[in-house]
């Protein structure tokens, strides 16, 4: 695969520093761990879903934290000290997992069930009103002359 660097865009842009680390966490997707395998669906226009194959963990071994615009999901089974056991043949894998995933501005995580070995994790996008599309009505004529904005009228000064 091919290298890319990015260090000159570095040098010469200011506020993209997220942008190009998600470039260069793309860039070496060939290192990332596959464990445990996922699925990410889009389940509305809004919404997604995240779900994780995690066999084997209970909630108590699990835990969820997103930061900033960064979900972390950590896996970690405690050692059964009672159960001294010898494996003929080991397939199944329930080691320590760190599975992190970047989130787009506006979305939030709403909650998360275990069920039969698989970790949903339902996730949507609430774009806040003052960002959403407005419409601005246009003023036709004289008899018209304020303009009305979602509503309200303004003053003309």
């Amino acid at each position: 695969m091919r290298q890319f660097d990015l260090a000159p865009l570095y040098r010469s842009t200011v506020g993209f520093d997220r942008l190009f680390s998600a470039l260069d966490q793309y860039v070496t997707a060939d290192q990332a761990p596959t464990y445990p395998p996922y699925n990410i669906e889009r389940t509305g226009e809004n919404a997604y879903r995240i779900t994780v194959a995690v066999a084997g963990f209970t909630d108590a071994d699990l835990s969820i934290e997103v930061k900033e615009n960064a979900l972390t999901l950590k896996g970690e089974r405690a050692a059964d000290a009672n159960k001294p056991a010898t494996f003929l043949h080991q397939g199944i894998a329930a080691r320590a997992f760190e599975r992190r995933f970047q989130l787009a501005d506006y979305v939030q995580v709403t909650g998360a069930v275990l069920e039969n070995g698989l970790l949903h994790i339902d996730l949507v996008r609430e774009i806040p009103e003052a960002k959403k599309p407005r419409q601005i009505q246009i003023a036709t004529g004289r008899a018209s002359a304020t303009p009305t904005i979602e509503g309200s009228v303004q003053q003309a000064a």
